[in-house]
């Protein structure tokens, strides 16, 4: 590696690398017993998964839209009903509402995180709310405490969306174990990511797992018995395999994500925005704040350097949601999330040396402003 190298995103070459030949094992373990669609992998990373999070049950499904789709419907929620959703998020959030056949009812966020603020979400429920959809964006956690608490006073099932928190804890617990049930992605840049598409689902409720294990596999709950009206969201063997040999490292890719953070934090100073320090991030992005995000992302794209816009715009603003979706209450603060957040390269095998580059652009652009 030289100064001038291009710095990407994520290079999951590097985490693959050093693991390739447990991942090889893997393949052939699965490719050897032609164990393709669910199967034995699959209940073998179900329990891990289910042991690491400190819950019951874990059912794998093929995605985390499926994962929070299929949650919200074995929980009972449906057409009439409304579900609030912050609304900066990524949209597969709000989409996973729809599909269950409900209205997303949009939130404001917390201006330092970017996170669900339960008073917004407090003053956006209805008579016919049902449910409250809080997001561990960025790889942060959620006050569970006040959303708990809220949902307690109006009845509302709390389903987490913990597609970007694998591991992230707080009091001991970790995300994937507050809510009456939670929804994972392993699309393959997450924290812990597939070699392809994959979800799961992670609740104490036995019935819900039950429901969620029909409604991914059509509706089965034995061979040719179709309950239900279901889907075919099913996780795949080989991918359960490869999230297997992935898991045990997870809490290792964790802390130097936190390390990186930590870093990037003493690099940038003052000079830029980043997230409010709540201990509990396993940083599966490192936003910043900048109001002329557009010269940033220039100025980095023009040093070799990548990085992401995480989200924009905000979901009341996007075309597939104009008249799917409700927003009773302002939204100002998603807005600026929206309009000022950039997304720097942060993964396990990042190096200081590129941390101090990019943080160099970073100041460098500050200080002409």
């Amino acid at each position: 590696m030289t100064g001038n190298d291009p710095i990407p995103f994520i290079d999951l070459r590097l985490q693959h690398s050093a693991i390739e030949g447990e991942l090889a094992e893997a393949f052939e373990r699965v490719v050897g017993a032609s164990g393709f669609i669910l199967g034995r992998e699959v209940e073998r990373f179900e329990d891990a998964f289910a042991a690491y999070c400190g819950v019951r049950h874990c059912v794998g499904v093929a995605s985390g839209t499926a994962a929070l789709t299929l949650s919200l419907k074995a929980a009972g929620v449906g057409p009439g009903d409304e579900v609030i959703v912050p609304a900066h998020t990524f949209i597969a959030s709000a989409l996973a509402v729809v599909h269950a056949g409900a209205t997303p009812v949009l939130c404001d966020v917390h201006e330092g995180t970017g996170l669900i603020d339960p008073e917004s979400a407090a003053a956006a429920v209805s008579e016919r709310t049902a449910a409250i959809l809080p997001v561990h964006l960025y790889g942060q956690l959620c006050d569970m405490d006040a959303i708990q608490s809220l949902a307690e006073r109006h009845g509302l099932v709390v389903l987490e969306d913990s597609a970007q928190a694998h591991g992230a804890t707080c009091g001991g617990r970790r995300a994937g174990s507050f809510g009456r049930a939670a929804a994972f992605s392993f699309y393959p840049s997450k924290n812990l990511g597939a070699l392809g598409d994959g979800g799961a689902v992670t609740t104490d409720d036995r019935e819900l797992a039950e429901r969620v294990r029909a409604l991914r596999d059509l509706g089965q709950r034995t061979k040719g018995e179709h309950l239900m009206a279901g889907f075919n969201e099913r996780l795949d063997g080989l991918q359960a395999a490869l999230l297997s040999v992935k898991l045990p490292h997870l809490d290792r890719w964790n802390a130097a994500r936190r390390e990186l953070a930590a870093a990037y934090k003493e690099a940038l100073g003052n000079s830029i925005t980043t997230l409010e320090d709540r201990g509990t991030c396993v940083y599966h992005l490192f936003p910043v704040r900048v109001a002329d995000r557009a010269a940033l992302q220039g100025r980095l794209d023009a040093g070799g350097v990548a990085s992401g816009v995480h989200y924009s715009p905000a979901l009341h603003r996007q075309p597939a949601l104009e008249s799917l979706a409700r927003a009773p209450v302002g939204l100002s603060r998603a807005e600026d999330w929206a309009r000022e957040e950039l997304s720097l390269p942060i993964f396990p095998e990042l190096q200081q040396v590129q941390i101090e580059r990019v943080a160099g652009m970073c100041r460098e652009l500050a200080s002409t402003r």
